[in-house]
Order: C-alpha cells, then structure tokens, then sequence
C-alpha cells in the first residue's frame, strides 16, 4: 500500500510543465469566446422571494391580482353615529356602516404634531356625540367637532415631563368621559366637553396600547406585558395579568377584549390570556406564535393584527407569517393560516379579511383560513434591490358602505369589491395615512402623517 501511495505522489517536472500547459490553453480558449448575453429584464436572484404575487410556470413573478372571485353575502347597511371604541368587542362595532362609494374630502384639521423619526401616531381617531377625539404623536388630545371645528386641545403629561420625551397611546370614549393611554405609562380621563382632567393613574409601563371600557370597569395594556384593570370612575386599580416578557414588539398594543364574561388582553411576546372580569382570574392561554417558512416581515411574535371577536371565535395575527382563529371560550386552536396580519383581521360574514405581512389585502376562508384571494397594495418605497428595505405602512381593512377601505403611507385611500379584490376607487390623502380609517354619521376619518385629521363623505 505504501509503493502505490508512492506512485500516485510521485509526479515529474515534464509530465508538470505539460499539466500547466493544457490549463492555461484551456482558459485561453475559454477567455477567447465571446460572452453571451442572453436578452430580457434584468433582475435579482432574491425578486420570486420578495414578490407579493403568485408565482407562473418559468418562476416569475404573475401580474394577476386575485386568485379568483367568490360571492359574499355582506351584512346590511347601518347609519352608525359613533365609533367611540375599539371594534374588537362585539358590542362596540357596527359590522357594515353607511358610506357613499364615492369619496370626496370635507375638511382637513391639523391636530399637532405628525410622524417623525422618533415619534408616531399611532391612536386611531374615535367618535362620540358630535365630536372626533385624536391623539398627536407627542401626546396632545384634540377634539374636534364632526363640521371640522376644533373644539377643544389638552396635554396629558406628567409634572415634569416634556411633550417629545415620549410617543404612542390610545383613545376611547364612554359617555361623557374620553380615556387616553400615553407612552409616559399613565391613563388619564378627559371631560368630553372641556378637555378637563378628572382622573390620572400611573402603570407600570408604557401606556401605548388601545383601552377598552365595559361596564365598570376599564381595561388596557401597559408595557407590552400587563394587562390592566380600572376603576373606570376614579382610576383606581383593580387587579392586573402578567404575560412574558419581550424585548422586540410593535409600538402600540391592541385593545383588550370583552367577550362571554371574559377580558383578552394580548402580549408583546404573541401570547393571548383570558381571564374572568371580576377579580382577573385567568381562564384560559392562546398564542399567535410562529413564523412562515421562507420571507416574513419581521422575526417577532407580537400580535400585531388587532384581535377581533365574532360568534365565538377570536380571530388575531402577527408579522411573522401567522393568523389564527381561536375559539373564544376555551381559547381552543380552530385553524392555522401561514399569512401575517399587520393592523386589522375582519371577519364578514364567511370570510376573513386583513393586510398580510407581504403586503396582500387577503381575503380567507372563515372555516378553515385557506386563501381565496390576494390583491397586491403597493410595497417597496424604493423598489430597487439595493434599496428594499423601507416598505409602506397599509392600515385596515375596513368594510364600509359595501367596499373595503385601505388606508395607505404612500398618500391613497383604497377601496375594494369584497367578494373579488378589485380594486374599485382611490382617494388622495395628502401626507399619507398613519392610521386606520374610522367611519361614523356615514363620514371617513383617517389621520394623516402630518398630523391631519381629514374627513371624507
């Protein structure tokens, strides 16, 4: 064995030099064709990875937008007056407000300060007799009545504190009372009418979630891990729920809901938690943790797409590729769905709808969560392969006067035919949306990233 290792080693400066030889003619020979240069569009290996469309036969990216049409048998026409909550709870949405099919603005408020690089709007405007509420992104509360007068405009800052030392909150309204969750970690209730402070409470954490007002008592996530309930008459706390902690979350946090006699509040770390609403009790865990396979907008689990319940079922999602549907009183898995939610999850009748996490509006199946249409919105902010990193920010859906409303950064309010995901209407919203749109005495309201309230009918 040794000899033969030998021989095999063994080379001669001739039979070397003839080696080097041939290579070098060789690639000669190679340098000397003339390169082929095969005709067509030029585009990145990762472009079938990064399309929002489904894919053809040679592995491009299709142009179609829908999968295909199917009849929906939407709810009727209401001419709600308010929409003074969060629609998460059954008993603040209205399922089908009145709105005309063509959109003209009415009136443009500037309700503060706008988007910046470190601070956000991110409370959607609420409605409540005769008068609209915001929030701006450094925390002053305006309100505004429903002919485009402002009314009224208050600060909730703590003593001490500067108005861009913090961001993000939430609004909601009952009765005579406005509610406003800041990012200082604090709740305060406002007088409708004077923008009087009646009440303050701190908590533990940043305020920037949505809150919820039911019966007694008020209910609101702080910190992205407790969840909070209040005396809703003089702030006092009640009791609270503590959720894993999580370090990579969405500003901003979904309102509880109130269903069945439970409250869910929802966690940064993806975790759901029912507990009975006298005492906090927990009754039952769920999650929206996963991720789909391949691309995804983010890494996290936080839930992201507003949950949502309907005859029994809860329905939420997050930006790693994952919507669930969950039944509301044992928080027992119903289906699985591989696509993120990033604002809301509307259930209609049969379907699901919701912005995905690659920017689809999607329409899914009720029953199971299989796909039965996509409609690509617009994506990429610079759609460049150098330059894919900023996409635009779509807030909705919502089903208005037949249509489902979109409102998009890029400056468009968009309007779709629920049963195929065509698009049916544009509307301009100068400065972009930062916001979900809000419908109420048969009006749109969206607040824009300059800091505008606009209306339209």
């Amino acid at each position: 064995m040794g000899t033969i290792g030998a021989i095999r080693l063994g080379r001669s400066p001739a039979r070397t030099t003839l080696g080097l030889c041939l290579i070098s003619a060789t690639l000669l020979a190679a340098c000397a064709q003339r390169e082929i240069i095969l005709p067509g569009k030029r585009e990145p290996i990762t472009s079938v990875l990064s399309s929002t469309g489904p894919i053809d036969e040679e592995g491009a990216a299709a142009a179609a937008v829908t999968e295909g049409a199917r009849d929906i048998s939407l709810p009727a026409q209401v001419a709600n007056a308010d929409a003074a909550q969060s629609f998460g709870t059954p008993d603040f949405r209205t399922d089908h407000p009145q709105l005309n099919a063509t959109l003209t603005p009415v009136f443009a408020v500037n309700i503060g300060a706008g988007d910046s690089r470190k601070h956000r709007i991110v409370a959607d405007p609420v409605v409540s007799g005769g008068r609209v509420f915001t929030l701006d992104s450094e925390t002053q509360v305006t309100a505004v009545s429903t002919s485009g007068a402002v009314l009224w405009q208050a600060d909730v800052l703590p003593d001490g504190a500067k108005s861009g030392d913090a961001t993000g909150g939430g609004l909601a309204v009952e009765g005579e009372v406005l509610y406003v969750a800041t990012g200082f970690g604090a709740l305060t209730a406002l007088d409708v009418a004077t923008g009087a402070e009646i009440w303050t409470q701190k908590l533990e954490g940043t305020g920037s979630g949505r809150p919820t007002v039911f019966d007694d008592l008020v209910y609101v996530m702080a910190g992205d891990d407790t969840g909070w309930a209040l005396d809703k008459s003089n702030g006092r706390i009640e009791w609270q729920v503590t959720g894993s902690e999580s370090l990579t979350n969405v500003l901003g946090a979904p309102a509880p809901i109130v269903t069945d006699g439970l409250a869910v509040f929802s966690f940064g770390s993806g975790e759901m938690r029912a507990v009975f609403r006298q005492g906090g009790l927990r009754r039952w865990d769920a999650s929206v943790l996963g991720e789909r396979q391949g691309r995804a907008l983010a890494k996290f689990g936080d839930v992201t797409g507003r949950p949502i319940a309907r005859d029994g079922v809860i329905y939420a999602g997050n930006q790693s590729g994952r919507t669930v549907a969950v039944a509301s009183g044992s928080g027992n898995r119903i289906w699985t769905s591989d696509e993120g939610a990033i604002d809301t999850v509307l259930p209609v009748a049969d379907s699901v709808f919701l912005v995905s996490d690659r920017n689809e509006l999607l329409r899914l199946d009720g029953a199971d969560g299989t796909r039965i249409w996509g409609t690509p919105l617009p994506n990429f902010v610079r759609d460049r392969p150098t330059r894919q990193s900023e996409v635009f920010a779509h807030h909705g859906p919502i089903l208005a006067g037949g249509r489902l409303h979109v409102a998009s950064s890029d400056g468009v309010l968009r309007s779709f035919d629920p049963a195929s995901g065509a698009l049916v209407g544009t509307t301009e919203i100068p400065g972009g949306a930062t916001t979900a749109p809000v419908v109420a005495g048969q009006t749109l309201y969206v607040v824009s990233r300059k800091g505008q309230l606009i209306a339209y009918r």
